[in-house]
């Protein structure tokens, strides 16, 4: 037995010397970037083996130099492909980046003005509203999620033969806004299409030839498309899996490889110009780069550029950080740029385990690069552990309850003086400390406290904005929001007979969720289904009536949420409908 954990302890020791970081050079030399490469690629190699990673390739630009493109692991596993700068992958949600920057194309050249109703150039859109007219609807809050449209149109989204992305525009004529436009950020791949679905009417060509011929071609990005299926093999925990098209293009089927994007890339550096050819003005790309959502109440810090992200790659000391992530059910991709330092990184992989991976790249590679480029250290980040305080009566009165957040209803309980919450089947206990916001840890077997680094740099807090009780998330000084409190009231009787378990009448040819049921807890509805791509995890949702009857509003606020089901009897047999999707009530057998 003794010898057995000698042999443990040695080899896990001699594991730990293998996995040693490269030194870093005490006196490094401005511009040179060895060790970033370095130091990437040991991480990289760490992260692909820790997660399961088949595939990634990466691309570093400083303004018109690739100082940086490599492959690592498989394109192909069983044929012995390496993956390489040249693989393509599935850059899935990246594609809102280029339908933007399309659209101020066309905005340049007095075809499209972002700021009028879409309905001017896409006549044949139009959808319900409880908010007023739906003409408030913009091309510029459609490319900062802020149009109040629907997420997504779920049917037909993932199917295997998809059908033209441009059925969408007519398809949700008897849907419903989710929110007022520009009243909070709420992802929308739906707005994107459509915005897609309208350059393509002003062209007069359709959307993936419009790309090809003003975007890809003259940016030289040959081994790039807008396409509905995947261009190569996907993986999850290393092993081969089916890889599922999208039939969004303008919001989420973009196949490229990590060379192709260092181009898209040198044009963004080198104010909007490409090898001599001017592809977007430089005016344009300040807009794109410019806070659009300052004054959103609901956003907090969460800054939204023009199709860019400006919060949630963090390097301190950059300015600003430009970035899209893409995240498919196997691919995860990011793109970030510092317009200000002229530098960006991609990161690709066709792997399902690798979007907490990809993020650490980016960001790990960007802050050694703006170190090498312009001797910029990033700060010390230390931990200041939070002294724990008693809860008051208050706090567990206004913290227990019903949130609706953005992964689902979460119920927060007062146990025994703990306010313990209730999440994809674990159990979370919330803190409180002594500046009076919440930390977070979990609660292992029910009753072990166990709190992670990330939870330990992360803080919740209850605010009241716009009349609503919201839960705010804070880390790093910066906040966003997670949630809204609900507040049931009785429900009608009518709803009682909505209760059971659900069969989806019309499905598509892709995945589905499983295990399909209403149930009722006091005076919330809660809709349940299982994960067909993730085992264990179990999504819940709370409904709320509509000033119609037969009509059903998701609850919450931001992306999501609030968006309106269909309650209705045929036959006598209860169906929900939702995008596109008719769900039939089981009956006794």
């Amino acid at each position: 037995m003794l010898l057995r954990k000698f042999v443990l302890i040695f080899s896990m020791a001699a594991l730990a010397a293998c996995s040693t970081p490269p030194q870093k050079p005490a006196a490094p030399v401005r511009g040179d970037y060895t060790y970033t490469k370095q130091y990437i690629s040991w991480l990289i190699e760490e992260e692909m083996d820790d997660a399961d990673v088949t595939g990634l390739s990466i691309a570093l630009v400083d303004d018109q130099q690739v100082v940086w493109a490599q492959g690592f692991g498989f394109e192909d596993k069983a044929a012995g492909i390496k993956a390489t700068p040249d693989t393509v992958y599935h850059l899935g949600s990246i594609a809102k980046v280029f339908t933007a920057t399309a659209a101020m194309q066309l905005a340049e050249q007095g075809k499209l003005d972002i700021d009028r109703p879409l309905q001017l150039y896409l006549p044949q859109f139009s959808i319900k509203s409880r908010f007023g007219d739906a003409g408030g609807i913009t091309p510029r809050n459609i490319m900062t999620h802020h149009s109040g449209l629907p997420g997504y149109w779920v049917r037909g989204m993932s199917d295997r033969q998809p059908a033209p992305f441009e059925e969408q525009v007519t398809a949700v004529r008897e849907e419903y806004m989710a929110a007022p436009p520009n009243t909070v950020f709420a992802y929308s791949n739906l707005g994107v299409s459509l915005l897609g679905a309208a350059i393509g009417e002003i062209s007069g060509d359709c959307y993936a030839g419009h790309m090809n011929r003003y975007v890809l071609q003259p940016l030289g990005m040959t081994r790039s498309e807008f396409a509905a299926r995947i261009p190569g093999k996907a993986y999850k925990d290393d092993k081969e899996v089916e890889a599922i098209p999208l039939r969004d293009l303008p919001s989420s089927s973009l196949l490229s490889s990590a060379g192709d994007m260092t181009r898209f890339m040198r044009m963004l550096f080198a104010d909007g110009k490409f090898e001599g050819r001017q592809i977007l003005k430089p005016e344009s790309l300040r807009e794109m780069y410019r806070v659009q959502n300052a004054n959103v109440p609901l956003d907090f810090d969460f800054k939204m550029g023009l199709g860019w992200m400006l919060s949630g790659v963090d390097v301190p000391g950059a300015g600003v950080v430009a970035s899209h992530g893409g995240t498919t059910l196997n691919y995860h991709t990011m793109l970030a740029v510092l317009p200000e330092h002229k530098l960006g990184v991609v990161v690709l992989s066709n792997s399902a385990n690798a979007q907490a991976a990809v993020a650490k790249v980016t960001e790990e590679t960007l802050k050694l690069a703006l170190e090498a480029k312009r001797g910029i250290v990033q700060p010390d980040k230390r931990f200041v552990e939070t002294k724990i305080v008693p809860l008051s009566e208050s706090d567990l009165r206004d913290y227990a309850g019903y949130f609706e957040t953005l992964i689902g209803l979460v119920k927060v309980e007062n146990r025994n003086g703990e306010l313990i919450a209730e999440l994809m089947g674990f159990d979370f206990e919330l803190v409180k400390h002594a500046d009076g916001e919440f930390g977070v840890r979990l609660k292992l077997l029910g009753f072990i406290p166990v709190a992670n680094q990330q939870m330990k740099e992360m803080t919740l807090s209850l605010r009241n904005i716009d009349g609503r009780e919201v839960m705010a998330y804070s880390k790093d000084g910066q906040a966003m929001l997670v949630g809204e409190k609900l507040h049931p009231q009785p429900l009608p009787d009518y709803l009682n007979d909505y209760v059971g378990d659900y069969d989806i009448v019309n499905p598509h040819d892709g995945p589905l969720p499983g295990n399909v049921r209403v149930v009722r807890e006091g005076d919330l509805l809660v809709g349940e289904f299982d994960s067909s791509i993730m085992p264990g995890f179990l999504f819940r949702t709370a409904f709320l009536p509509a000033p119609a009857q037969g009509e059903l509003i998701m609850a919450g606020v931001g992306s999501g949420k609030g968006e309106t089901l269909r309650a209705a009897k045929v036959d006598g047999v209860a169906h929900i409908y939702f995008s596109g999707f008719d769900l039939k009530k089981r009956t006794a057998r």
